[in-house]
Order: C-alpha cells, then sequence, then structure tokens
C-alpha cells in the first residue's frame, strides 16, 4: 500500500535516503535494481499447499490435575481439533490413525491434551532429551509472538520421556538450538488404553495431558490474554514397526536396508515435510469466557494477506540469491521466483549484508517488516 499522511511520507524519504547511501557503498550488480549483498544461503522449499492455517479458541480452565485423565468439566467440554493429516496436507494421504488435540489456560499455565490412537503402543527412549521422535512420539511448537523466531519445541513418547528445546530461528535461517534449555515447572502425564512394548495384544490409544507454565512461555512474547493470539502446532511422528520375537522393530525398506521413513501427522499441515516453517503453524486465540469466544476474530485478513505477501517475498529472495548470489530489490524479477503480489507494494532495502522489505498501512499506522533472516514483525508507527 502506498504511504501518504506525514508520518508515512517521513519513512518513505528515510527509505529512499537509506537506499541510495547504500547503493553508493555497496557493490552494483549491471543489473537495474540489484545490489551485491554477499549471499552464501539457497532456496528454500516452498509449501505446496494454499495458505490456510488452522484455528482453535483456547478457553479457560477451571481445575485440572494432570494424570492423563480428561474427566474434568473443562475437558469435557473444551472442543477437539480437527484430525490431524499428513504433514505436507492434501499432497498426501490421510493418516493410518487418529490424532486429535483439545486446549485450555489459566493465569498460570497453558494445558493440552492429546489423544493417539495405535494399535501397538510403543517406546524405548527413557532419558530425557534424546532425540525423541526416534520412538513414535506427539510434538508441540510454540511461538508467542508470531515472528517465526525464538520458539520452543516439545516431545514426548509413550513413557513419559521428554525433549524440550529452544531455537533462535529456524534451520533454513542458520537458527541455533538450545538443547540444555528446559520446560521449568512442566506437568505431564501419559495414560494408555492398552499394554506399551507388548506385541501379543492390541491397544487402543495413548493419552497426553500437559501443562506448560506460562511464566517459561512467556518469554517469547509476553503472557496470554483474552483476544491475543499465538501461533502453534503439533506433530506425531509414527514409525512402520513388525513383530520380531515378543519385540518391536522399525520395518526395513529392501530397496535401501534403512527403516522406511517416518510418518508425520499435525494438525496445521506444513505443505512441505518441515516443521520448522512458523509461518504455517496454525492460531490458538486465548478466550476468558463463552462469550468471548463465540464472538472474538481471529487476527485480521488484511493483517494475514501483508505476512503472507512478505513471506512470498523472502522465499524469492532465497531462489534469486541461490542463482545470484545477491538479494533483489525489483519485484518483477522477484515474481519471476515466486514472489505473489497481494497489492501492497512493499517497499524493499538491499544493504551489504542483506535486505529488508516493509509494508505500510495507513489506516492504522503499522509498519510490517520482514528481514533477509525470515523475521516478521510489526511497529505502531504513531
Amino acid at each position: 500500500m502506498i504511504i501518504k499522511n506525514r508520518s508515512f511520507k517521513t519513512i518513505s524519504l528515510l527509505l529512499t535516503f537509506l537506499t541510495a547511501l547504500l547503493f553508493i557503498t555497496a557493490c552494483i550488480d549491471n543489473t537495474p535494481g540489484v545490489y551485491k549483498a554477499r549471499v552464501k544461503k539457497g532456496p528454500v522449499p516452498v509449501p505446496g499447499i494454499k495458505f490456510e492455517p488452522e484455528k482453535y479458541i483456547c478457553k479457560r480452565a477451571g481445575t485440572i490435575i494432570i494424570d492423563g485423565i480428561l474427566d474434568e468439566e473443562s475437558w469435557t467440554s473444551a472442543a477437539w481439533t480437527e484430525d490431524f493429516v499428513d504433514i505436507e496436507g492434501e499432497l498426501k494421504p490421510e493418516p493410518l490413525h487418529r490424532t486429535r488435540v483439545k486446549m485450555l489456560w489459566n493465569d498460570s499455565y497453558l494445558y493440552i491434551a492429546a489423544e493417539l490412537y495405535e494399535p501397538h503402543i510403543w517406546a524405548k527412549l527413557r532419558k530425557r532429551d534424546t532425540v525423541i521422535f526416534y520412538d513414535n512420539d506427539f510434538e508441540v511448537f510454540i511461538d508467542p509472538d508470531g515472528d517465526t523466531h525464538e520458539y520452543m519445541e516439545f516431545e514426548m513418547n509413550a513413557l513419559n520421556t521428554l525433549w524440550d528445546l529452544f531455537l533462535t530461528k529456524p534451520y533454513r535461517d542458520n537458527g541455533r538450538v538450545s538443547n540444555s534449555w528446559d520446560i521449568k515447572g512442566i506437568e505431564t502425564a501419559v495414560d494408555i488404553s492398552g499394554t506399551i512394548n507388548d506385541p501379543s495384544d492390541t491397544d487402543e490409544k495413548w493419552v497426553v495431558e500437559l501443562a506448560f507454565p506460562l511464566e517459561v512461555l512467556a518469554e517469547f512474547g509476553g503472557y496470554p490474554e483474552a483476544g491475543k493470539i499465538w501461533r502453534i502446532n503439533f506433530s506425531r511422528v509414527n514409525w512402520q514397526t513388525e513383530i520380531v520375537g515378543n519385540n518391536y522393530v522399525k520395518a526395513i525398506d529392501p530397496e535401501t536396508g534403512k527403516a522406511y521413513p517416518e510418518f508425520n501427522w499435525v494438525w496445521s499441515p506444513q505443505g512441505v515435510i518441515n516443521m520448522h516453517y512458523p509461518e504455517m503453524w496454525g492460531y490458538l486465540l486465548f478466550s476468558d469466557d463463552k462469550q468471548t469466544a463465540q464472538t472474538a476474530g481471529f487476527t485480521s485478513k488484511k493483517d494475514e494477506e501483508i505476512k503472507w505477501t512478505l513471506r512470498t517475498l523472502y522465499y524469492s529472495q532465497r531462489k534469486y540469491a541461490g542463482e545470484n548470489s545477491t538479494y533483489s530489490d525489483n519485484k518483477n524479477i522477484l515474481a519471476i521466483y515466486g514472489y505473489t503480489d497481494m497489492g501492497y507494494d512493499p517497499e524493499i532495502l538491499v544493504k551489504p549484508t542483506g535486505y529488508e522489505a516493509y509494508i505500510a498501512t495507513e489506516e492504522d499506522s503499522i509498519l510490517w517488516t520482514i528481514n533477509n533472516q525470515g523475521r516478521v514483525f510489526k511497529k505502531n508507527l504513531e
């Protein structure tokens, strides 16, 4: 959107000045509108599905006891999510087994319950902070401020063995991972309808119940409140197994001599086999009562269109840079590489070390920004 009022004109002049300054100080490509920023990053896979994340209204909780048994009134009245789908969404067949989630919150915790149907429940890993997805597992990803940076990942298996980690940004942007980071005060439980690690019978399901302390999660983007939205997603890893003797072992692909690739089933499809695309995670709307839950709206469609416009620009810059070792401020060129124009006309500022792209909205005086690290955020200009 074109900047029109006085404060927007000031920003536009500043962007023009910075662009001119960087044009002088940076090395200039022979192609118009292209600046020589040293780039080592190549293209990243682009989600192959339409941008339509799932949504969930999270109601306030009464008393909850974390035991894996969802018999409290708050749980029985909470809605289940839609059943999980393949991580690539409609590009792949439906999952073999049903998975679904429900959520609640109060001033101290975000509660999550998951129901994982499985005829043969097994798990081997017992040490905390091992790579839990080597077993069948349940995973949670939370980005409270929705900027796609500084988010948490949590995994657990049917033995209630945990792995919690903090990521500064996605792996595609050279994010660092802290395995030593722990969710202090987390409460977890597993209830199994059947037996674990016993191939002699047929099981029904395992139920996960979690209480995430908001004191820890708020470090990423502030405490929740009614009407606030977080980004969240859930994943279930499931391996193909066979029974050998009295044990479950991973089935081997005779063509590779290795275990078959795991299934990845999720709540909000990613469109790519990678959970670390936070822009594709679902929306979690915090509600304070039934009336709010019925009337509160999710984040505006326009905001999401702006963020997605900037995200497609990011994808296209990565692809362009993979071929040209630099970024471009030419939107016509970037359109060839996948940038989608949704009518918001972003400004692109290319620097010697990267770029930033901006979209300003006149009616609410918001400046949206994305940078070459993929972080998208907004600033109030008033």
